[in-house]
């Protein structure tokens, strides 16, 4: 409980957990969605803290995590073709394909470059107009507004050697492809906070009703953890099953309508596979007909390639919430942040790499 004692609200984190004590009568299982709050959680011991009848399972709210192989072969297809220059957040670069990482792709002589924003991007392609720039765009509903401006903005100034290698996923029909799922062991969700900023909470009321279960849009501070668990548990104890926000400083009921405005008109929705799920209908989002000559798939020919995952890497297990990392044989020793088996292990958001930082049994 090192960090949680430095942390200053960690007296509040306690007086919650005491508080979830005083009002747990039955075991419940609940899933935090996205992969920062279980940096969090893991990090801070909130899972420590909660009586024995609360347990915690993992979410595949980790972009990284969840983008298809065949995705990352095509990033280093693209990275390895000579008037190429692959664009990418820093975190998809150590993720195993099929053909390597895209570091590899880059230590064997392709143009890979780590940018902050797809904006970045853009302006390398301002002044790089003899190659393609490619952006790698990966995210949940909080990363495509930026993707989309990036499209809009390409367009309106007639940038012709600007494309997005898209890998755009959507919450809600994860989290029903988790509830429907045989195996579902989840009775109510911490929902990400920065997803509902940009969607707001009308999305997630119809999953409640159907499902019956609690969905707790929450932010990310082991306070605001703390308190979306003890919001959640609060409802499963009194037979309720609805939406409610712990994230009100930054989450408004309708959302940022603007950025989803921009999304509509970018983006259409499509099925989309994820990495270690299998494919999910409606669950992705992909550029719309009269913006496809800024899709680098159909700029190189890559529509076709199709790869297969790991065998030994439980990656779709972890991100379903069905077993925790270190539940798997290879977990630290044939997979470590060094040699990878899958995303979960590298991306700043992966369970994998959570527990590898904070829970390695040493001895």
């Amino acid at each position: 409980m090192k960090f949680l004692d430095e942390y200053r609200d960690g007296e509040s984190v306690r007086r919650f957990a005491d508080a979830i004590g005083k009002i747990t009568t039955k075991p419940w299982t609940l899933m935090e969605i996205c992969g920062g709050q279980t940096h969090s959680i893991v990090r801070f011991g909130i899972d420590e803290l909660l009586p024995e009848q609360i347990s915690l399972v993992h979410g595949p709210g980790c972009p990284v995590c969840v983008t298809p192989v065949e995705l990352i072969d095509k990033a280093v297809e693209i990275a390895s073709h000579p008037q190429a220059i692959l664009c990418s957040f820093g975190d998809m670069l150590r993720v195993p394909g099929t053909r390597g990482d895209l570091f590899s792709a880059k230590a064997n002589g392709g143009d890979v470059r780590f940018v902050y924003s797809p904006l970045d991007a853009l302006e390398i392609a301002r002044k790089n107009k003899d190659r393609q720039v490619v952006f790698f765009a990966v995210g949940f509903e909080t990363t495509a507004p930026a993707n989309a401006m990036a499209v809009y903005q390409a367009q309106r100034e007639g940038i012709e050697n600007f494309s997005l290698l898209v890998s755009h996923v959507l919450v809600p029909p994860a989290m029903e492809a988790i509830l429907s799922a045989a195996d579902n062991r989840v009775q109510g969700f911490l929902a990400a906070g920065h997803v509902c900023a940009i969607m707001g909470e009308e999305e997630y009321k119809p999953i409640a009703e159907r499902y019956s279960v609690p969905i707790v849009i929450t932010g990310f501070e082991p306070l605001d953890i703390i308190e979306g668990i003890y919001l959640c548990v609060q409802q499963l104890e009194t037979g309720q099953s609805r939406v409610s926000n712990q994230y009100a400083r930054s989450v408004r009921k309708e959302g940022n309508v603007h950025a989803q405005r921009l999304i509509r008109e970018i983006f259409q929705v499509i099925p989309r596979k994820w990495r270690g799920i299998g494919t999910i209908p409606h669950s992705g989002l992909g550029l719309r007909e009269s913006y496809k000559t800024f899709d680098a798939e159909e700029r190189f020919s890559l529509s076709e390639l199709s790869s297969e995952e790991s065998s030994e890497c439980i990656a779709g297990e972890i991100l379903r919430g069905v077993k925790k990392p270190r539940q798997c044989p290879a977990f630290d020793s044939r997979c470590t942040p060094d040699k990878p088996l899958g995303a979960p292990m590298v991306s700043s958001e992966g369970a994998c790499a959570a527990y590898y930082r904070h829970r390695r049994v040493t001895v």
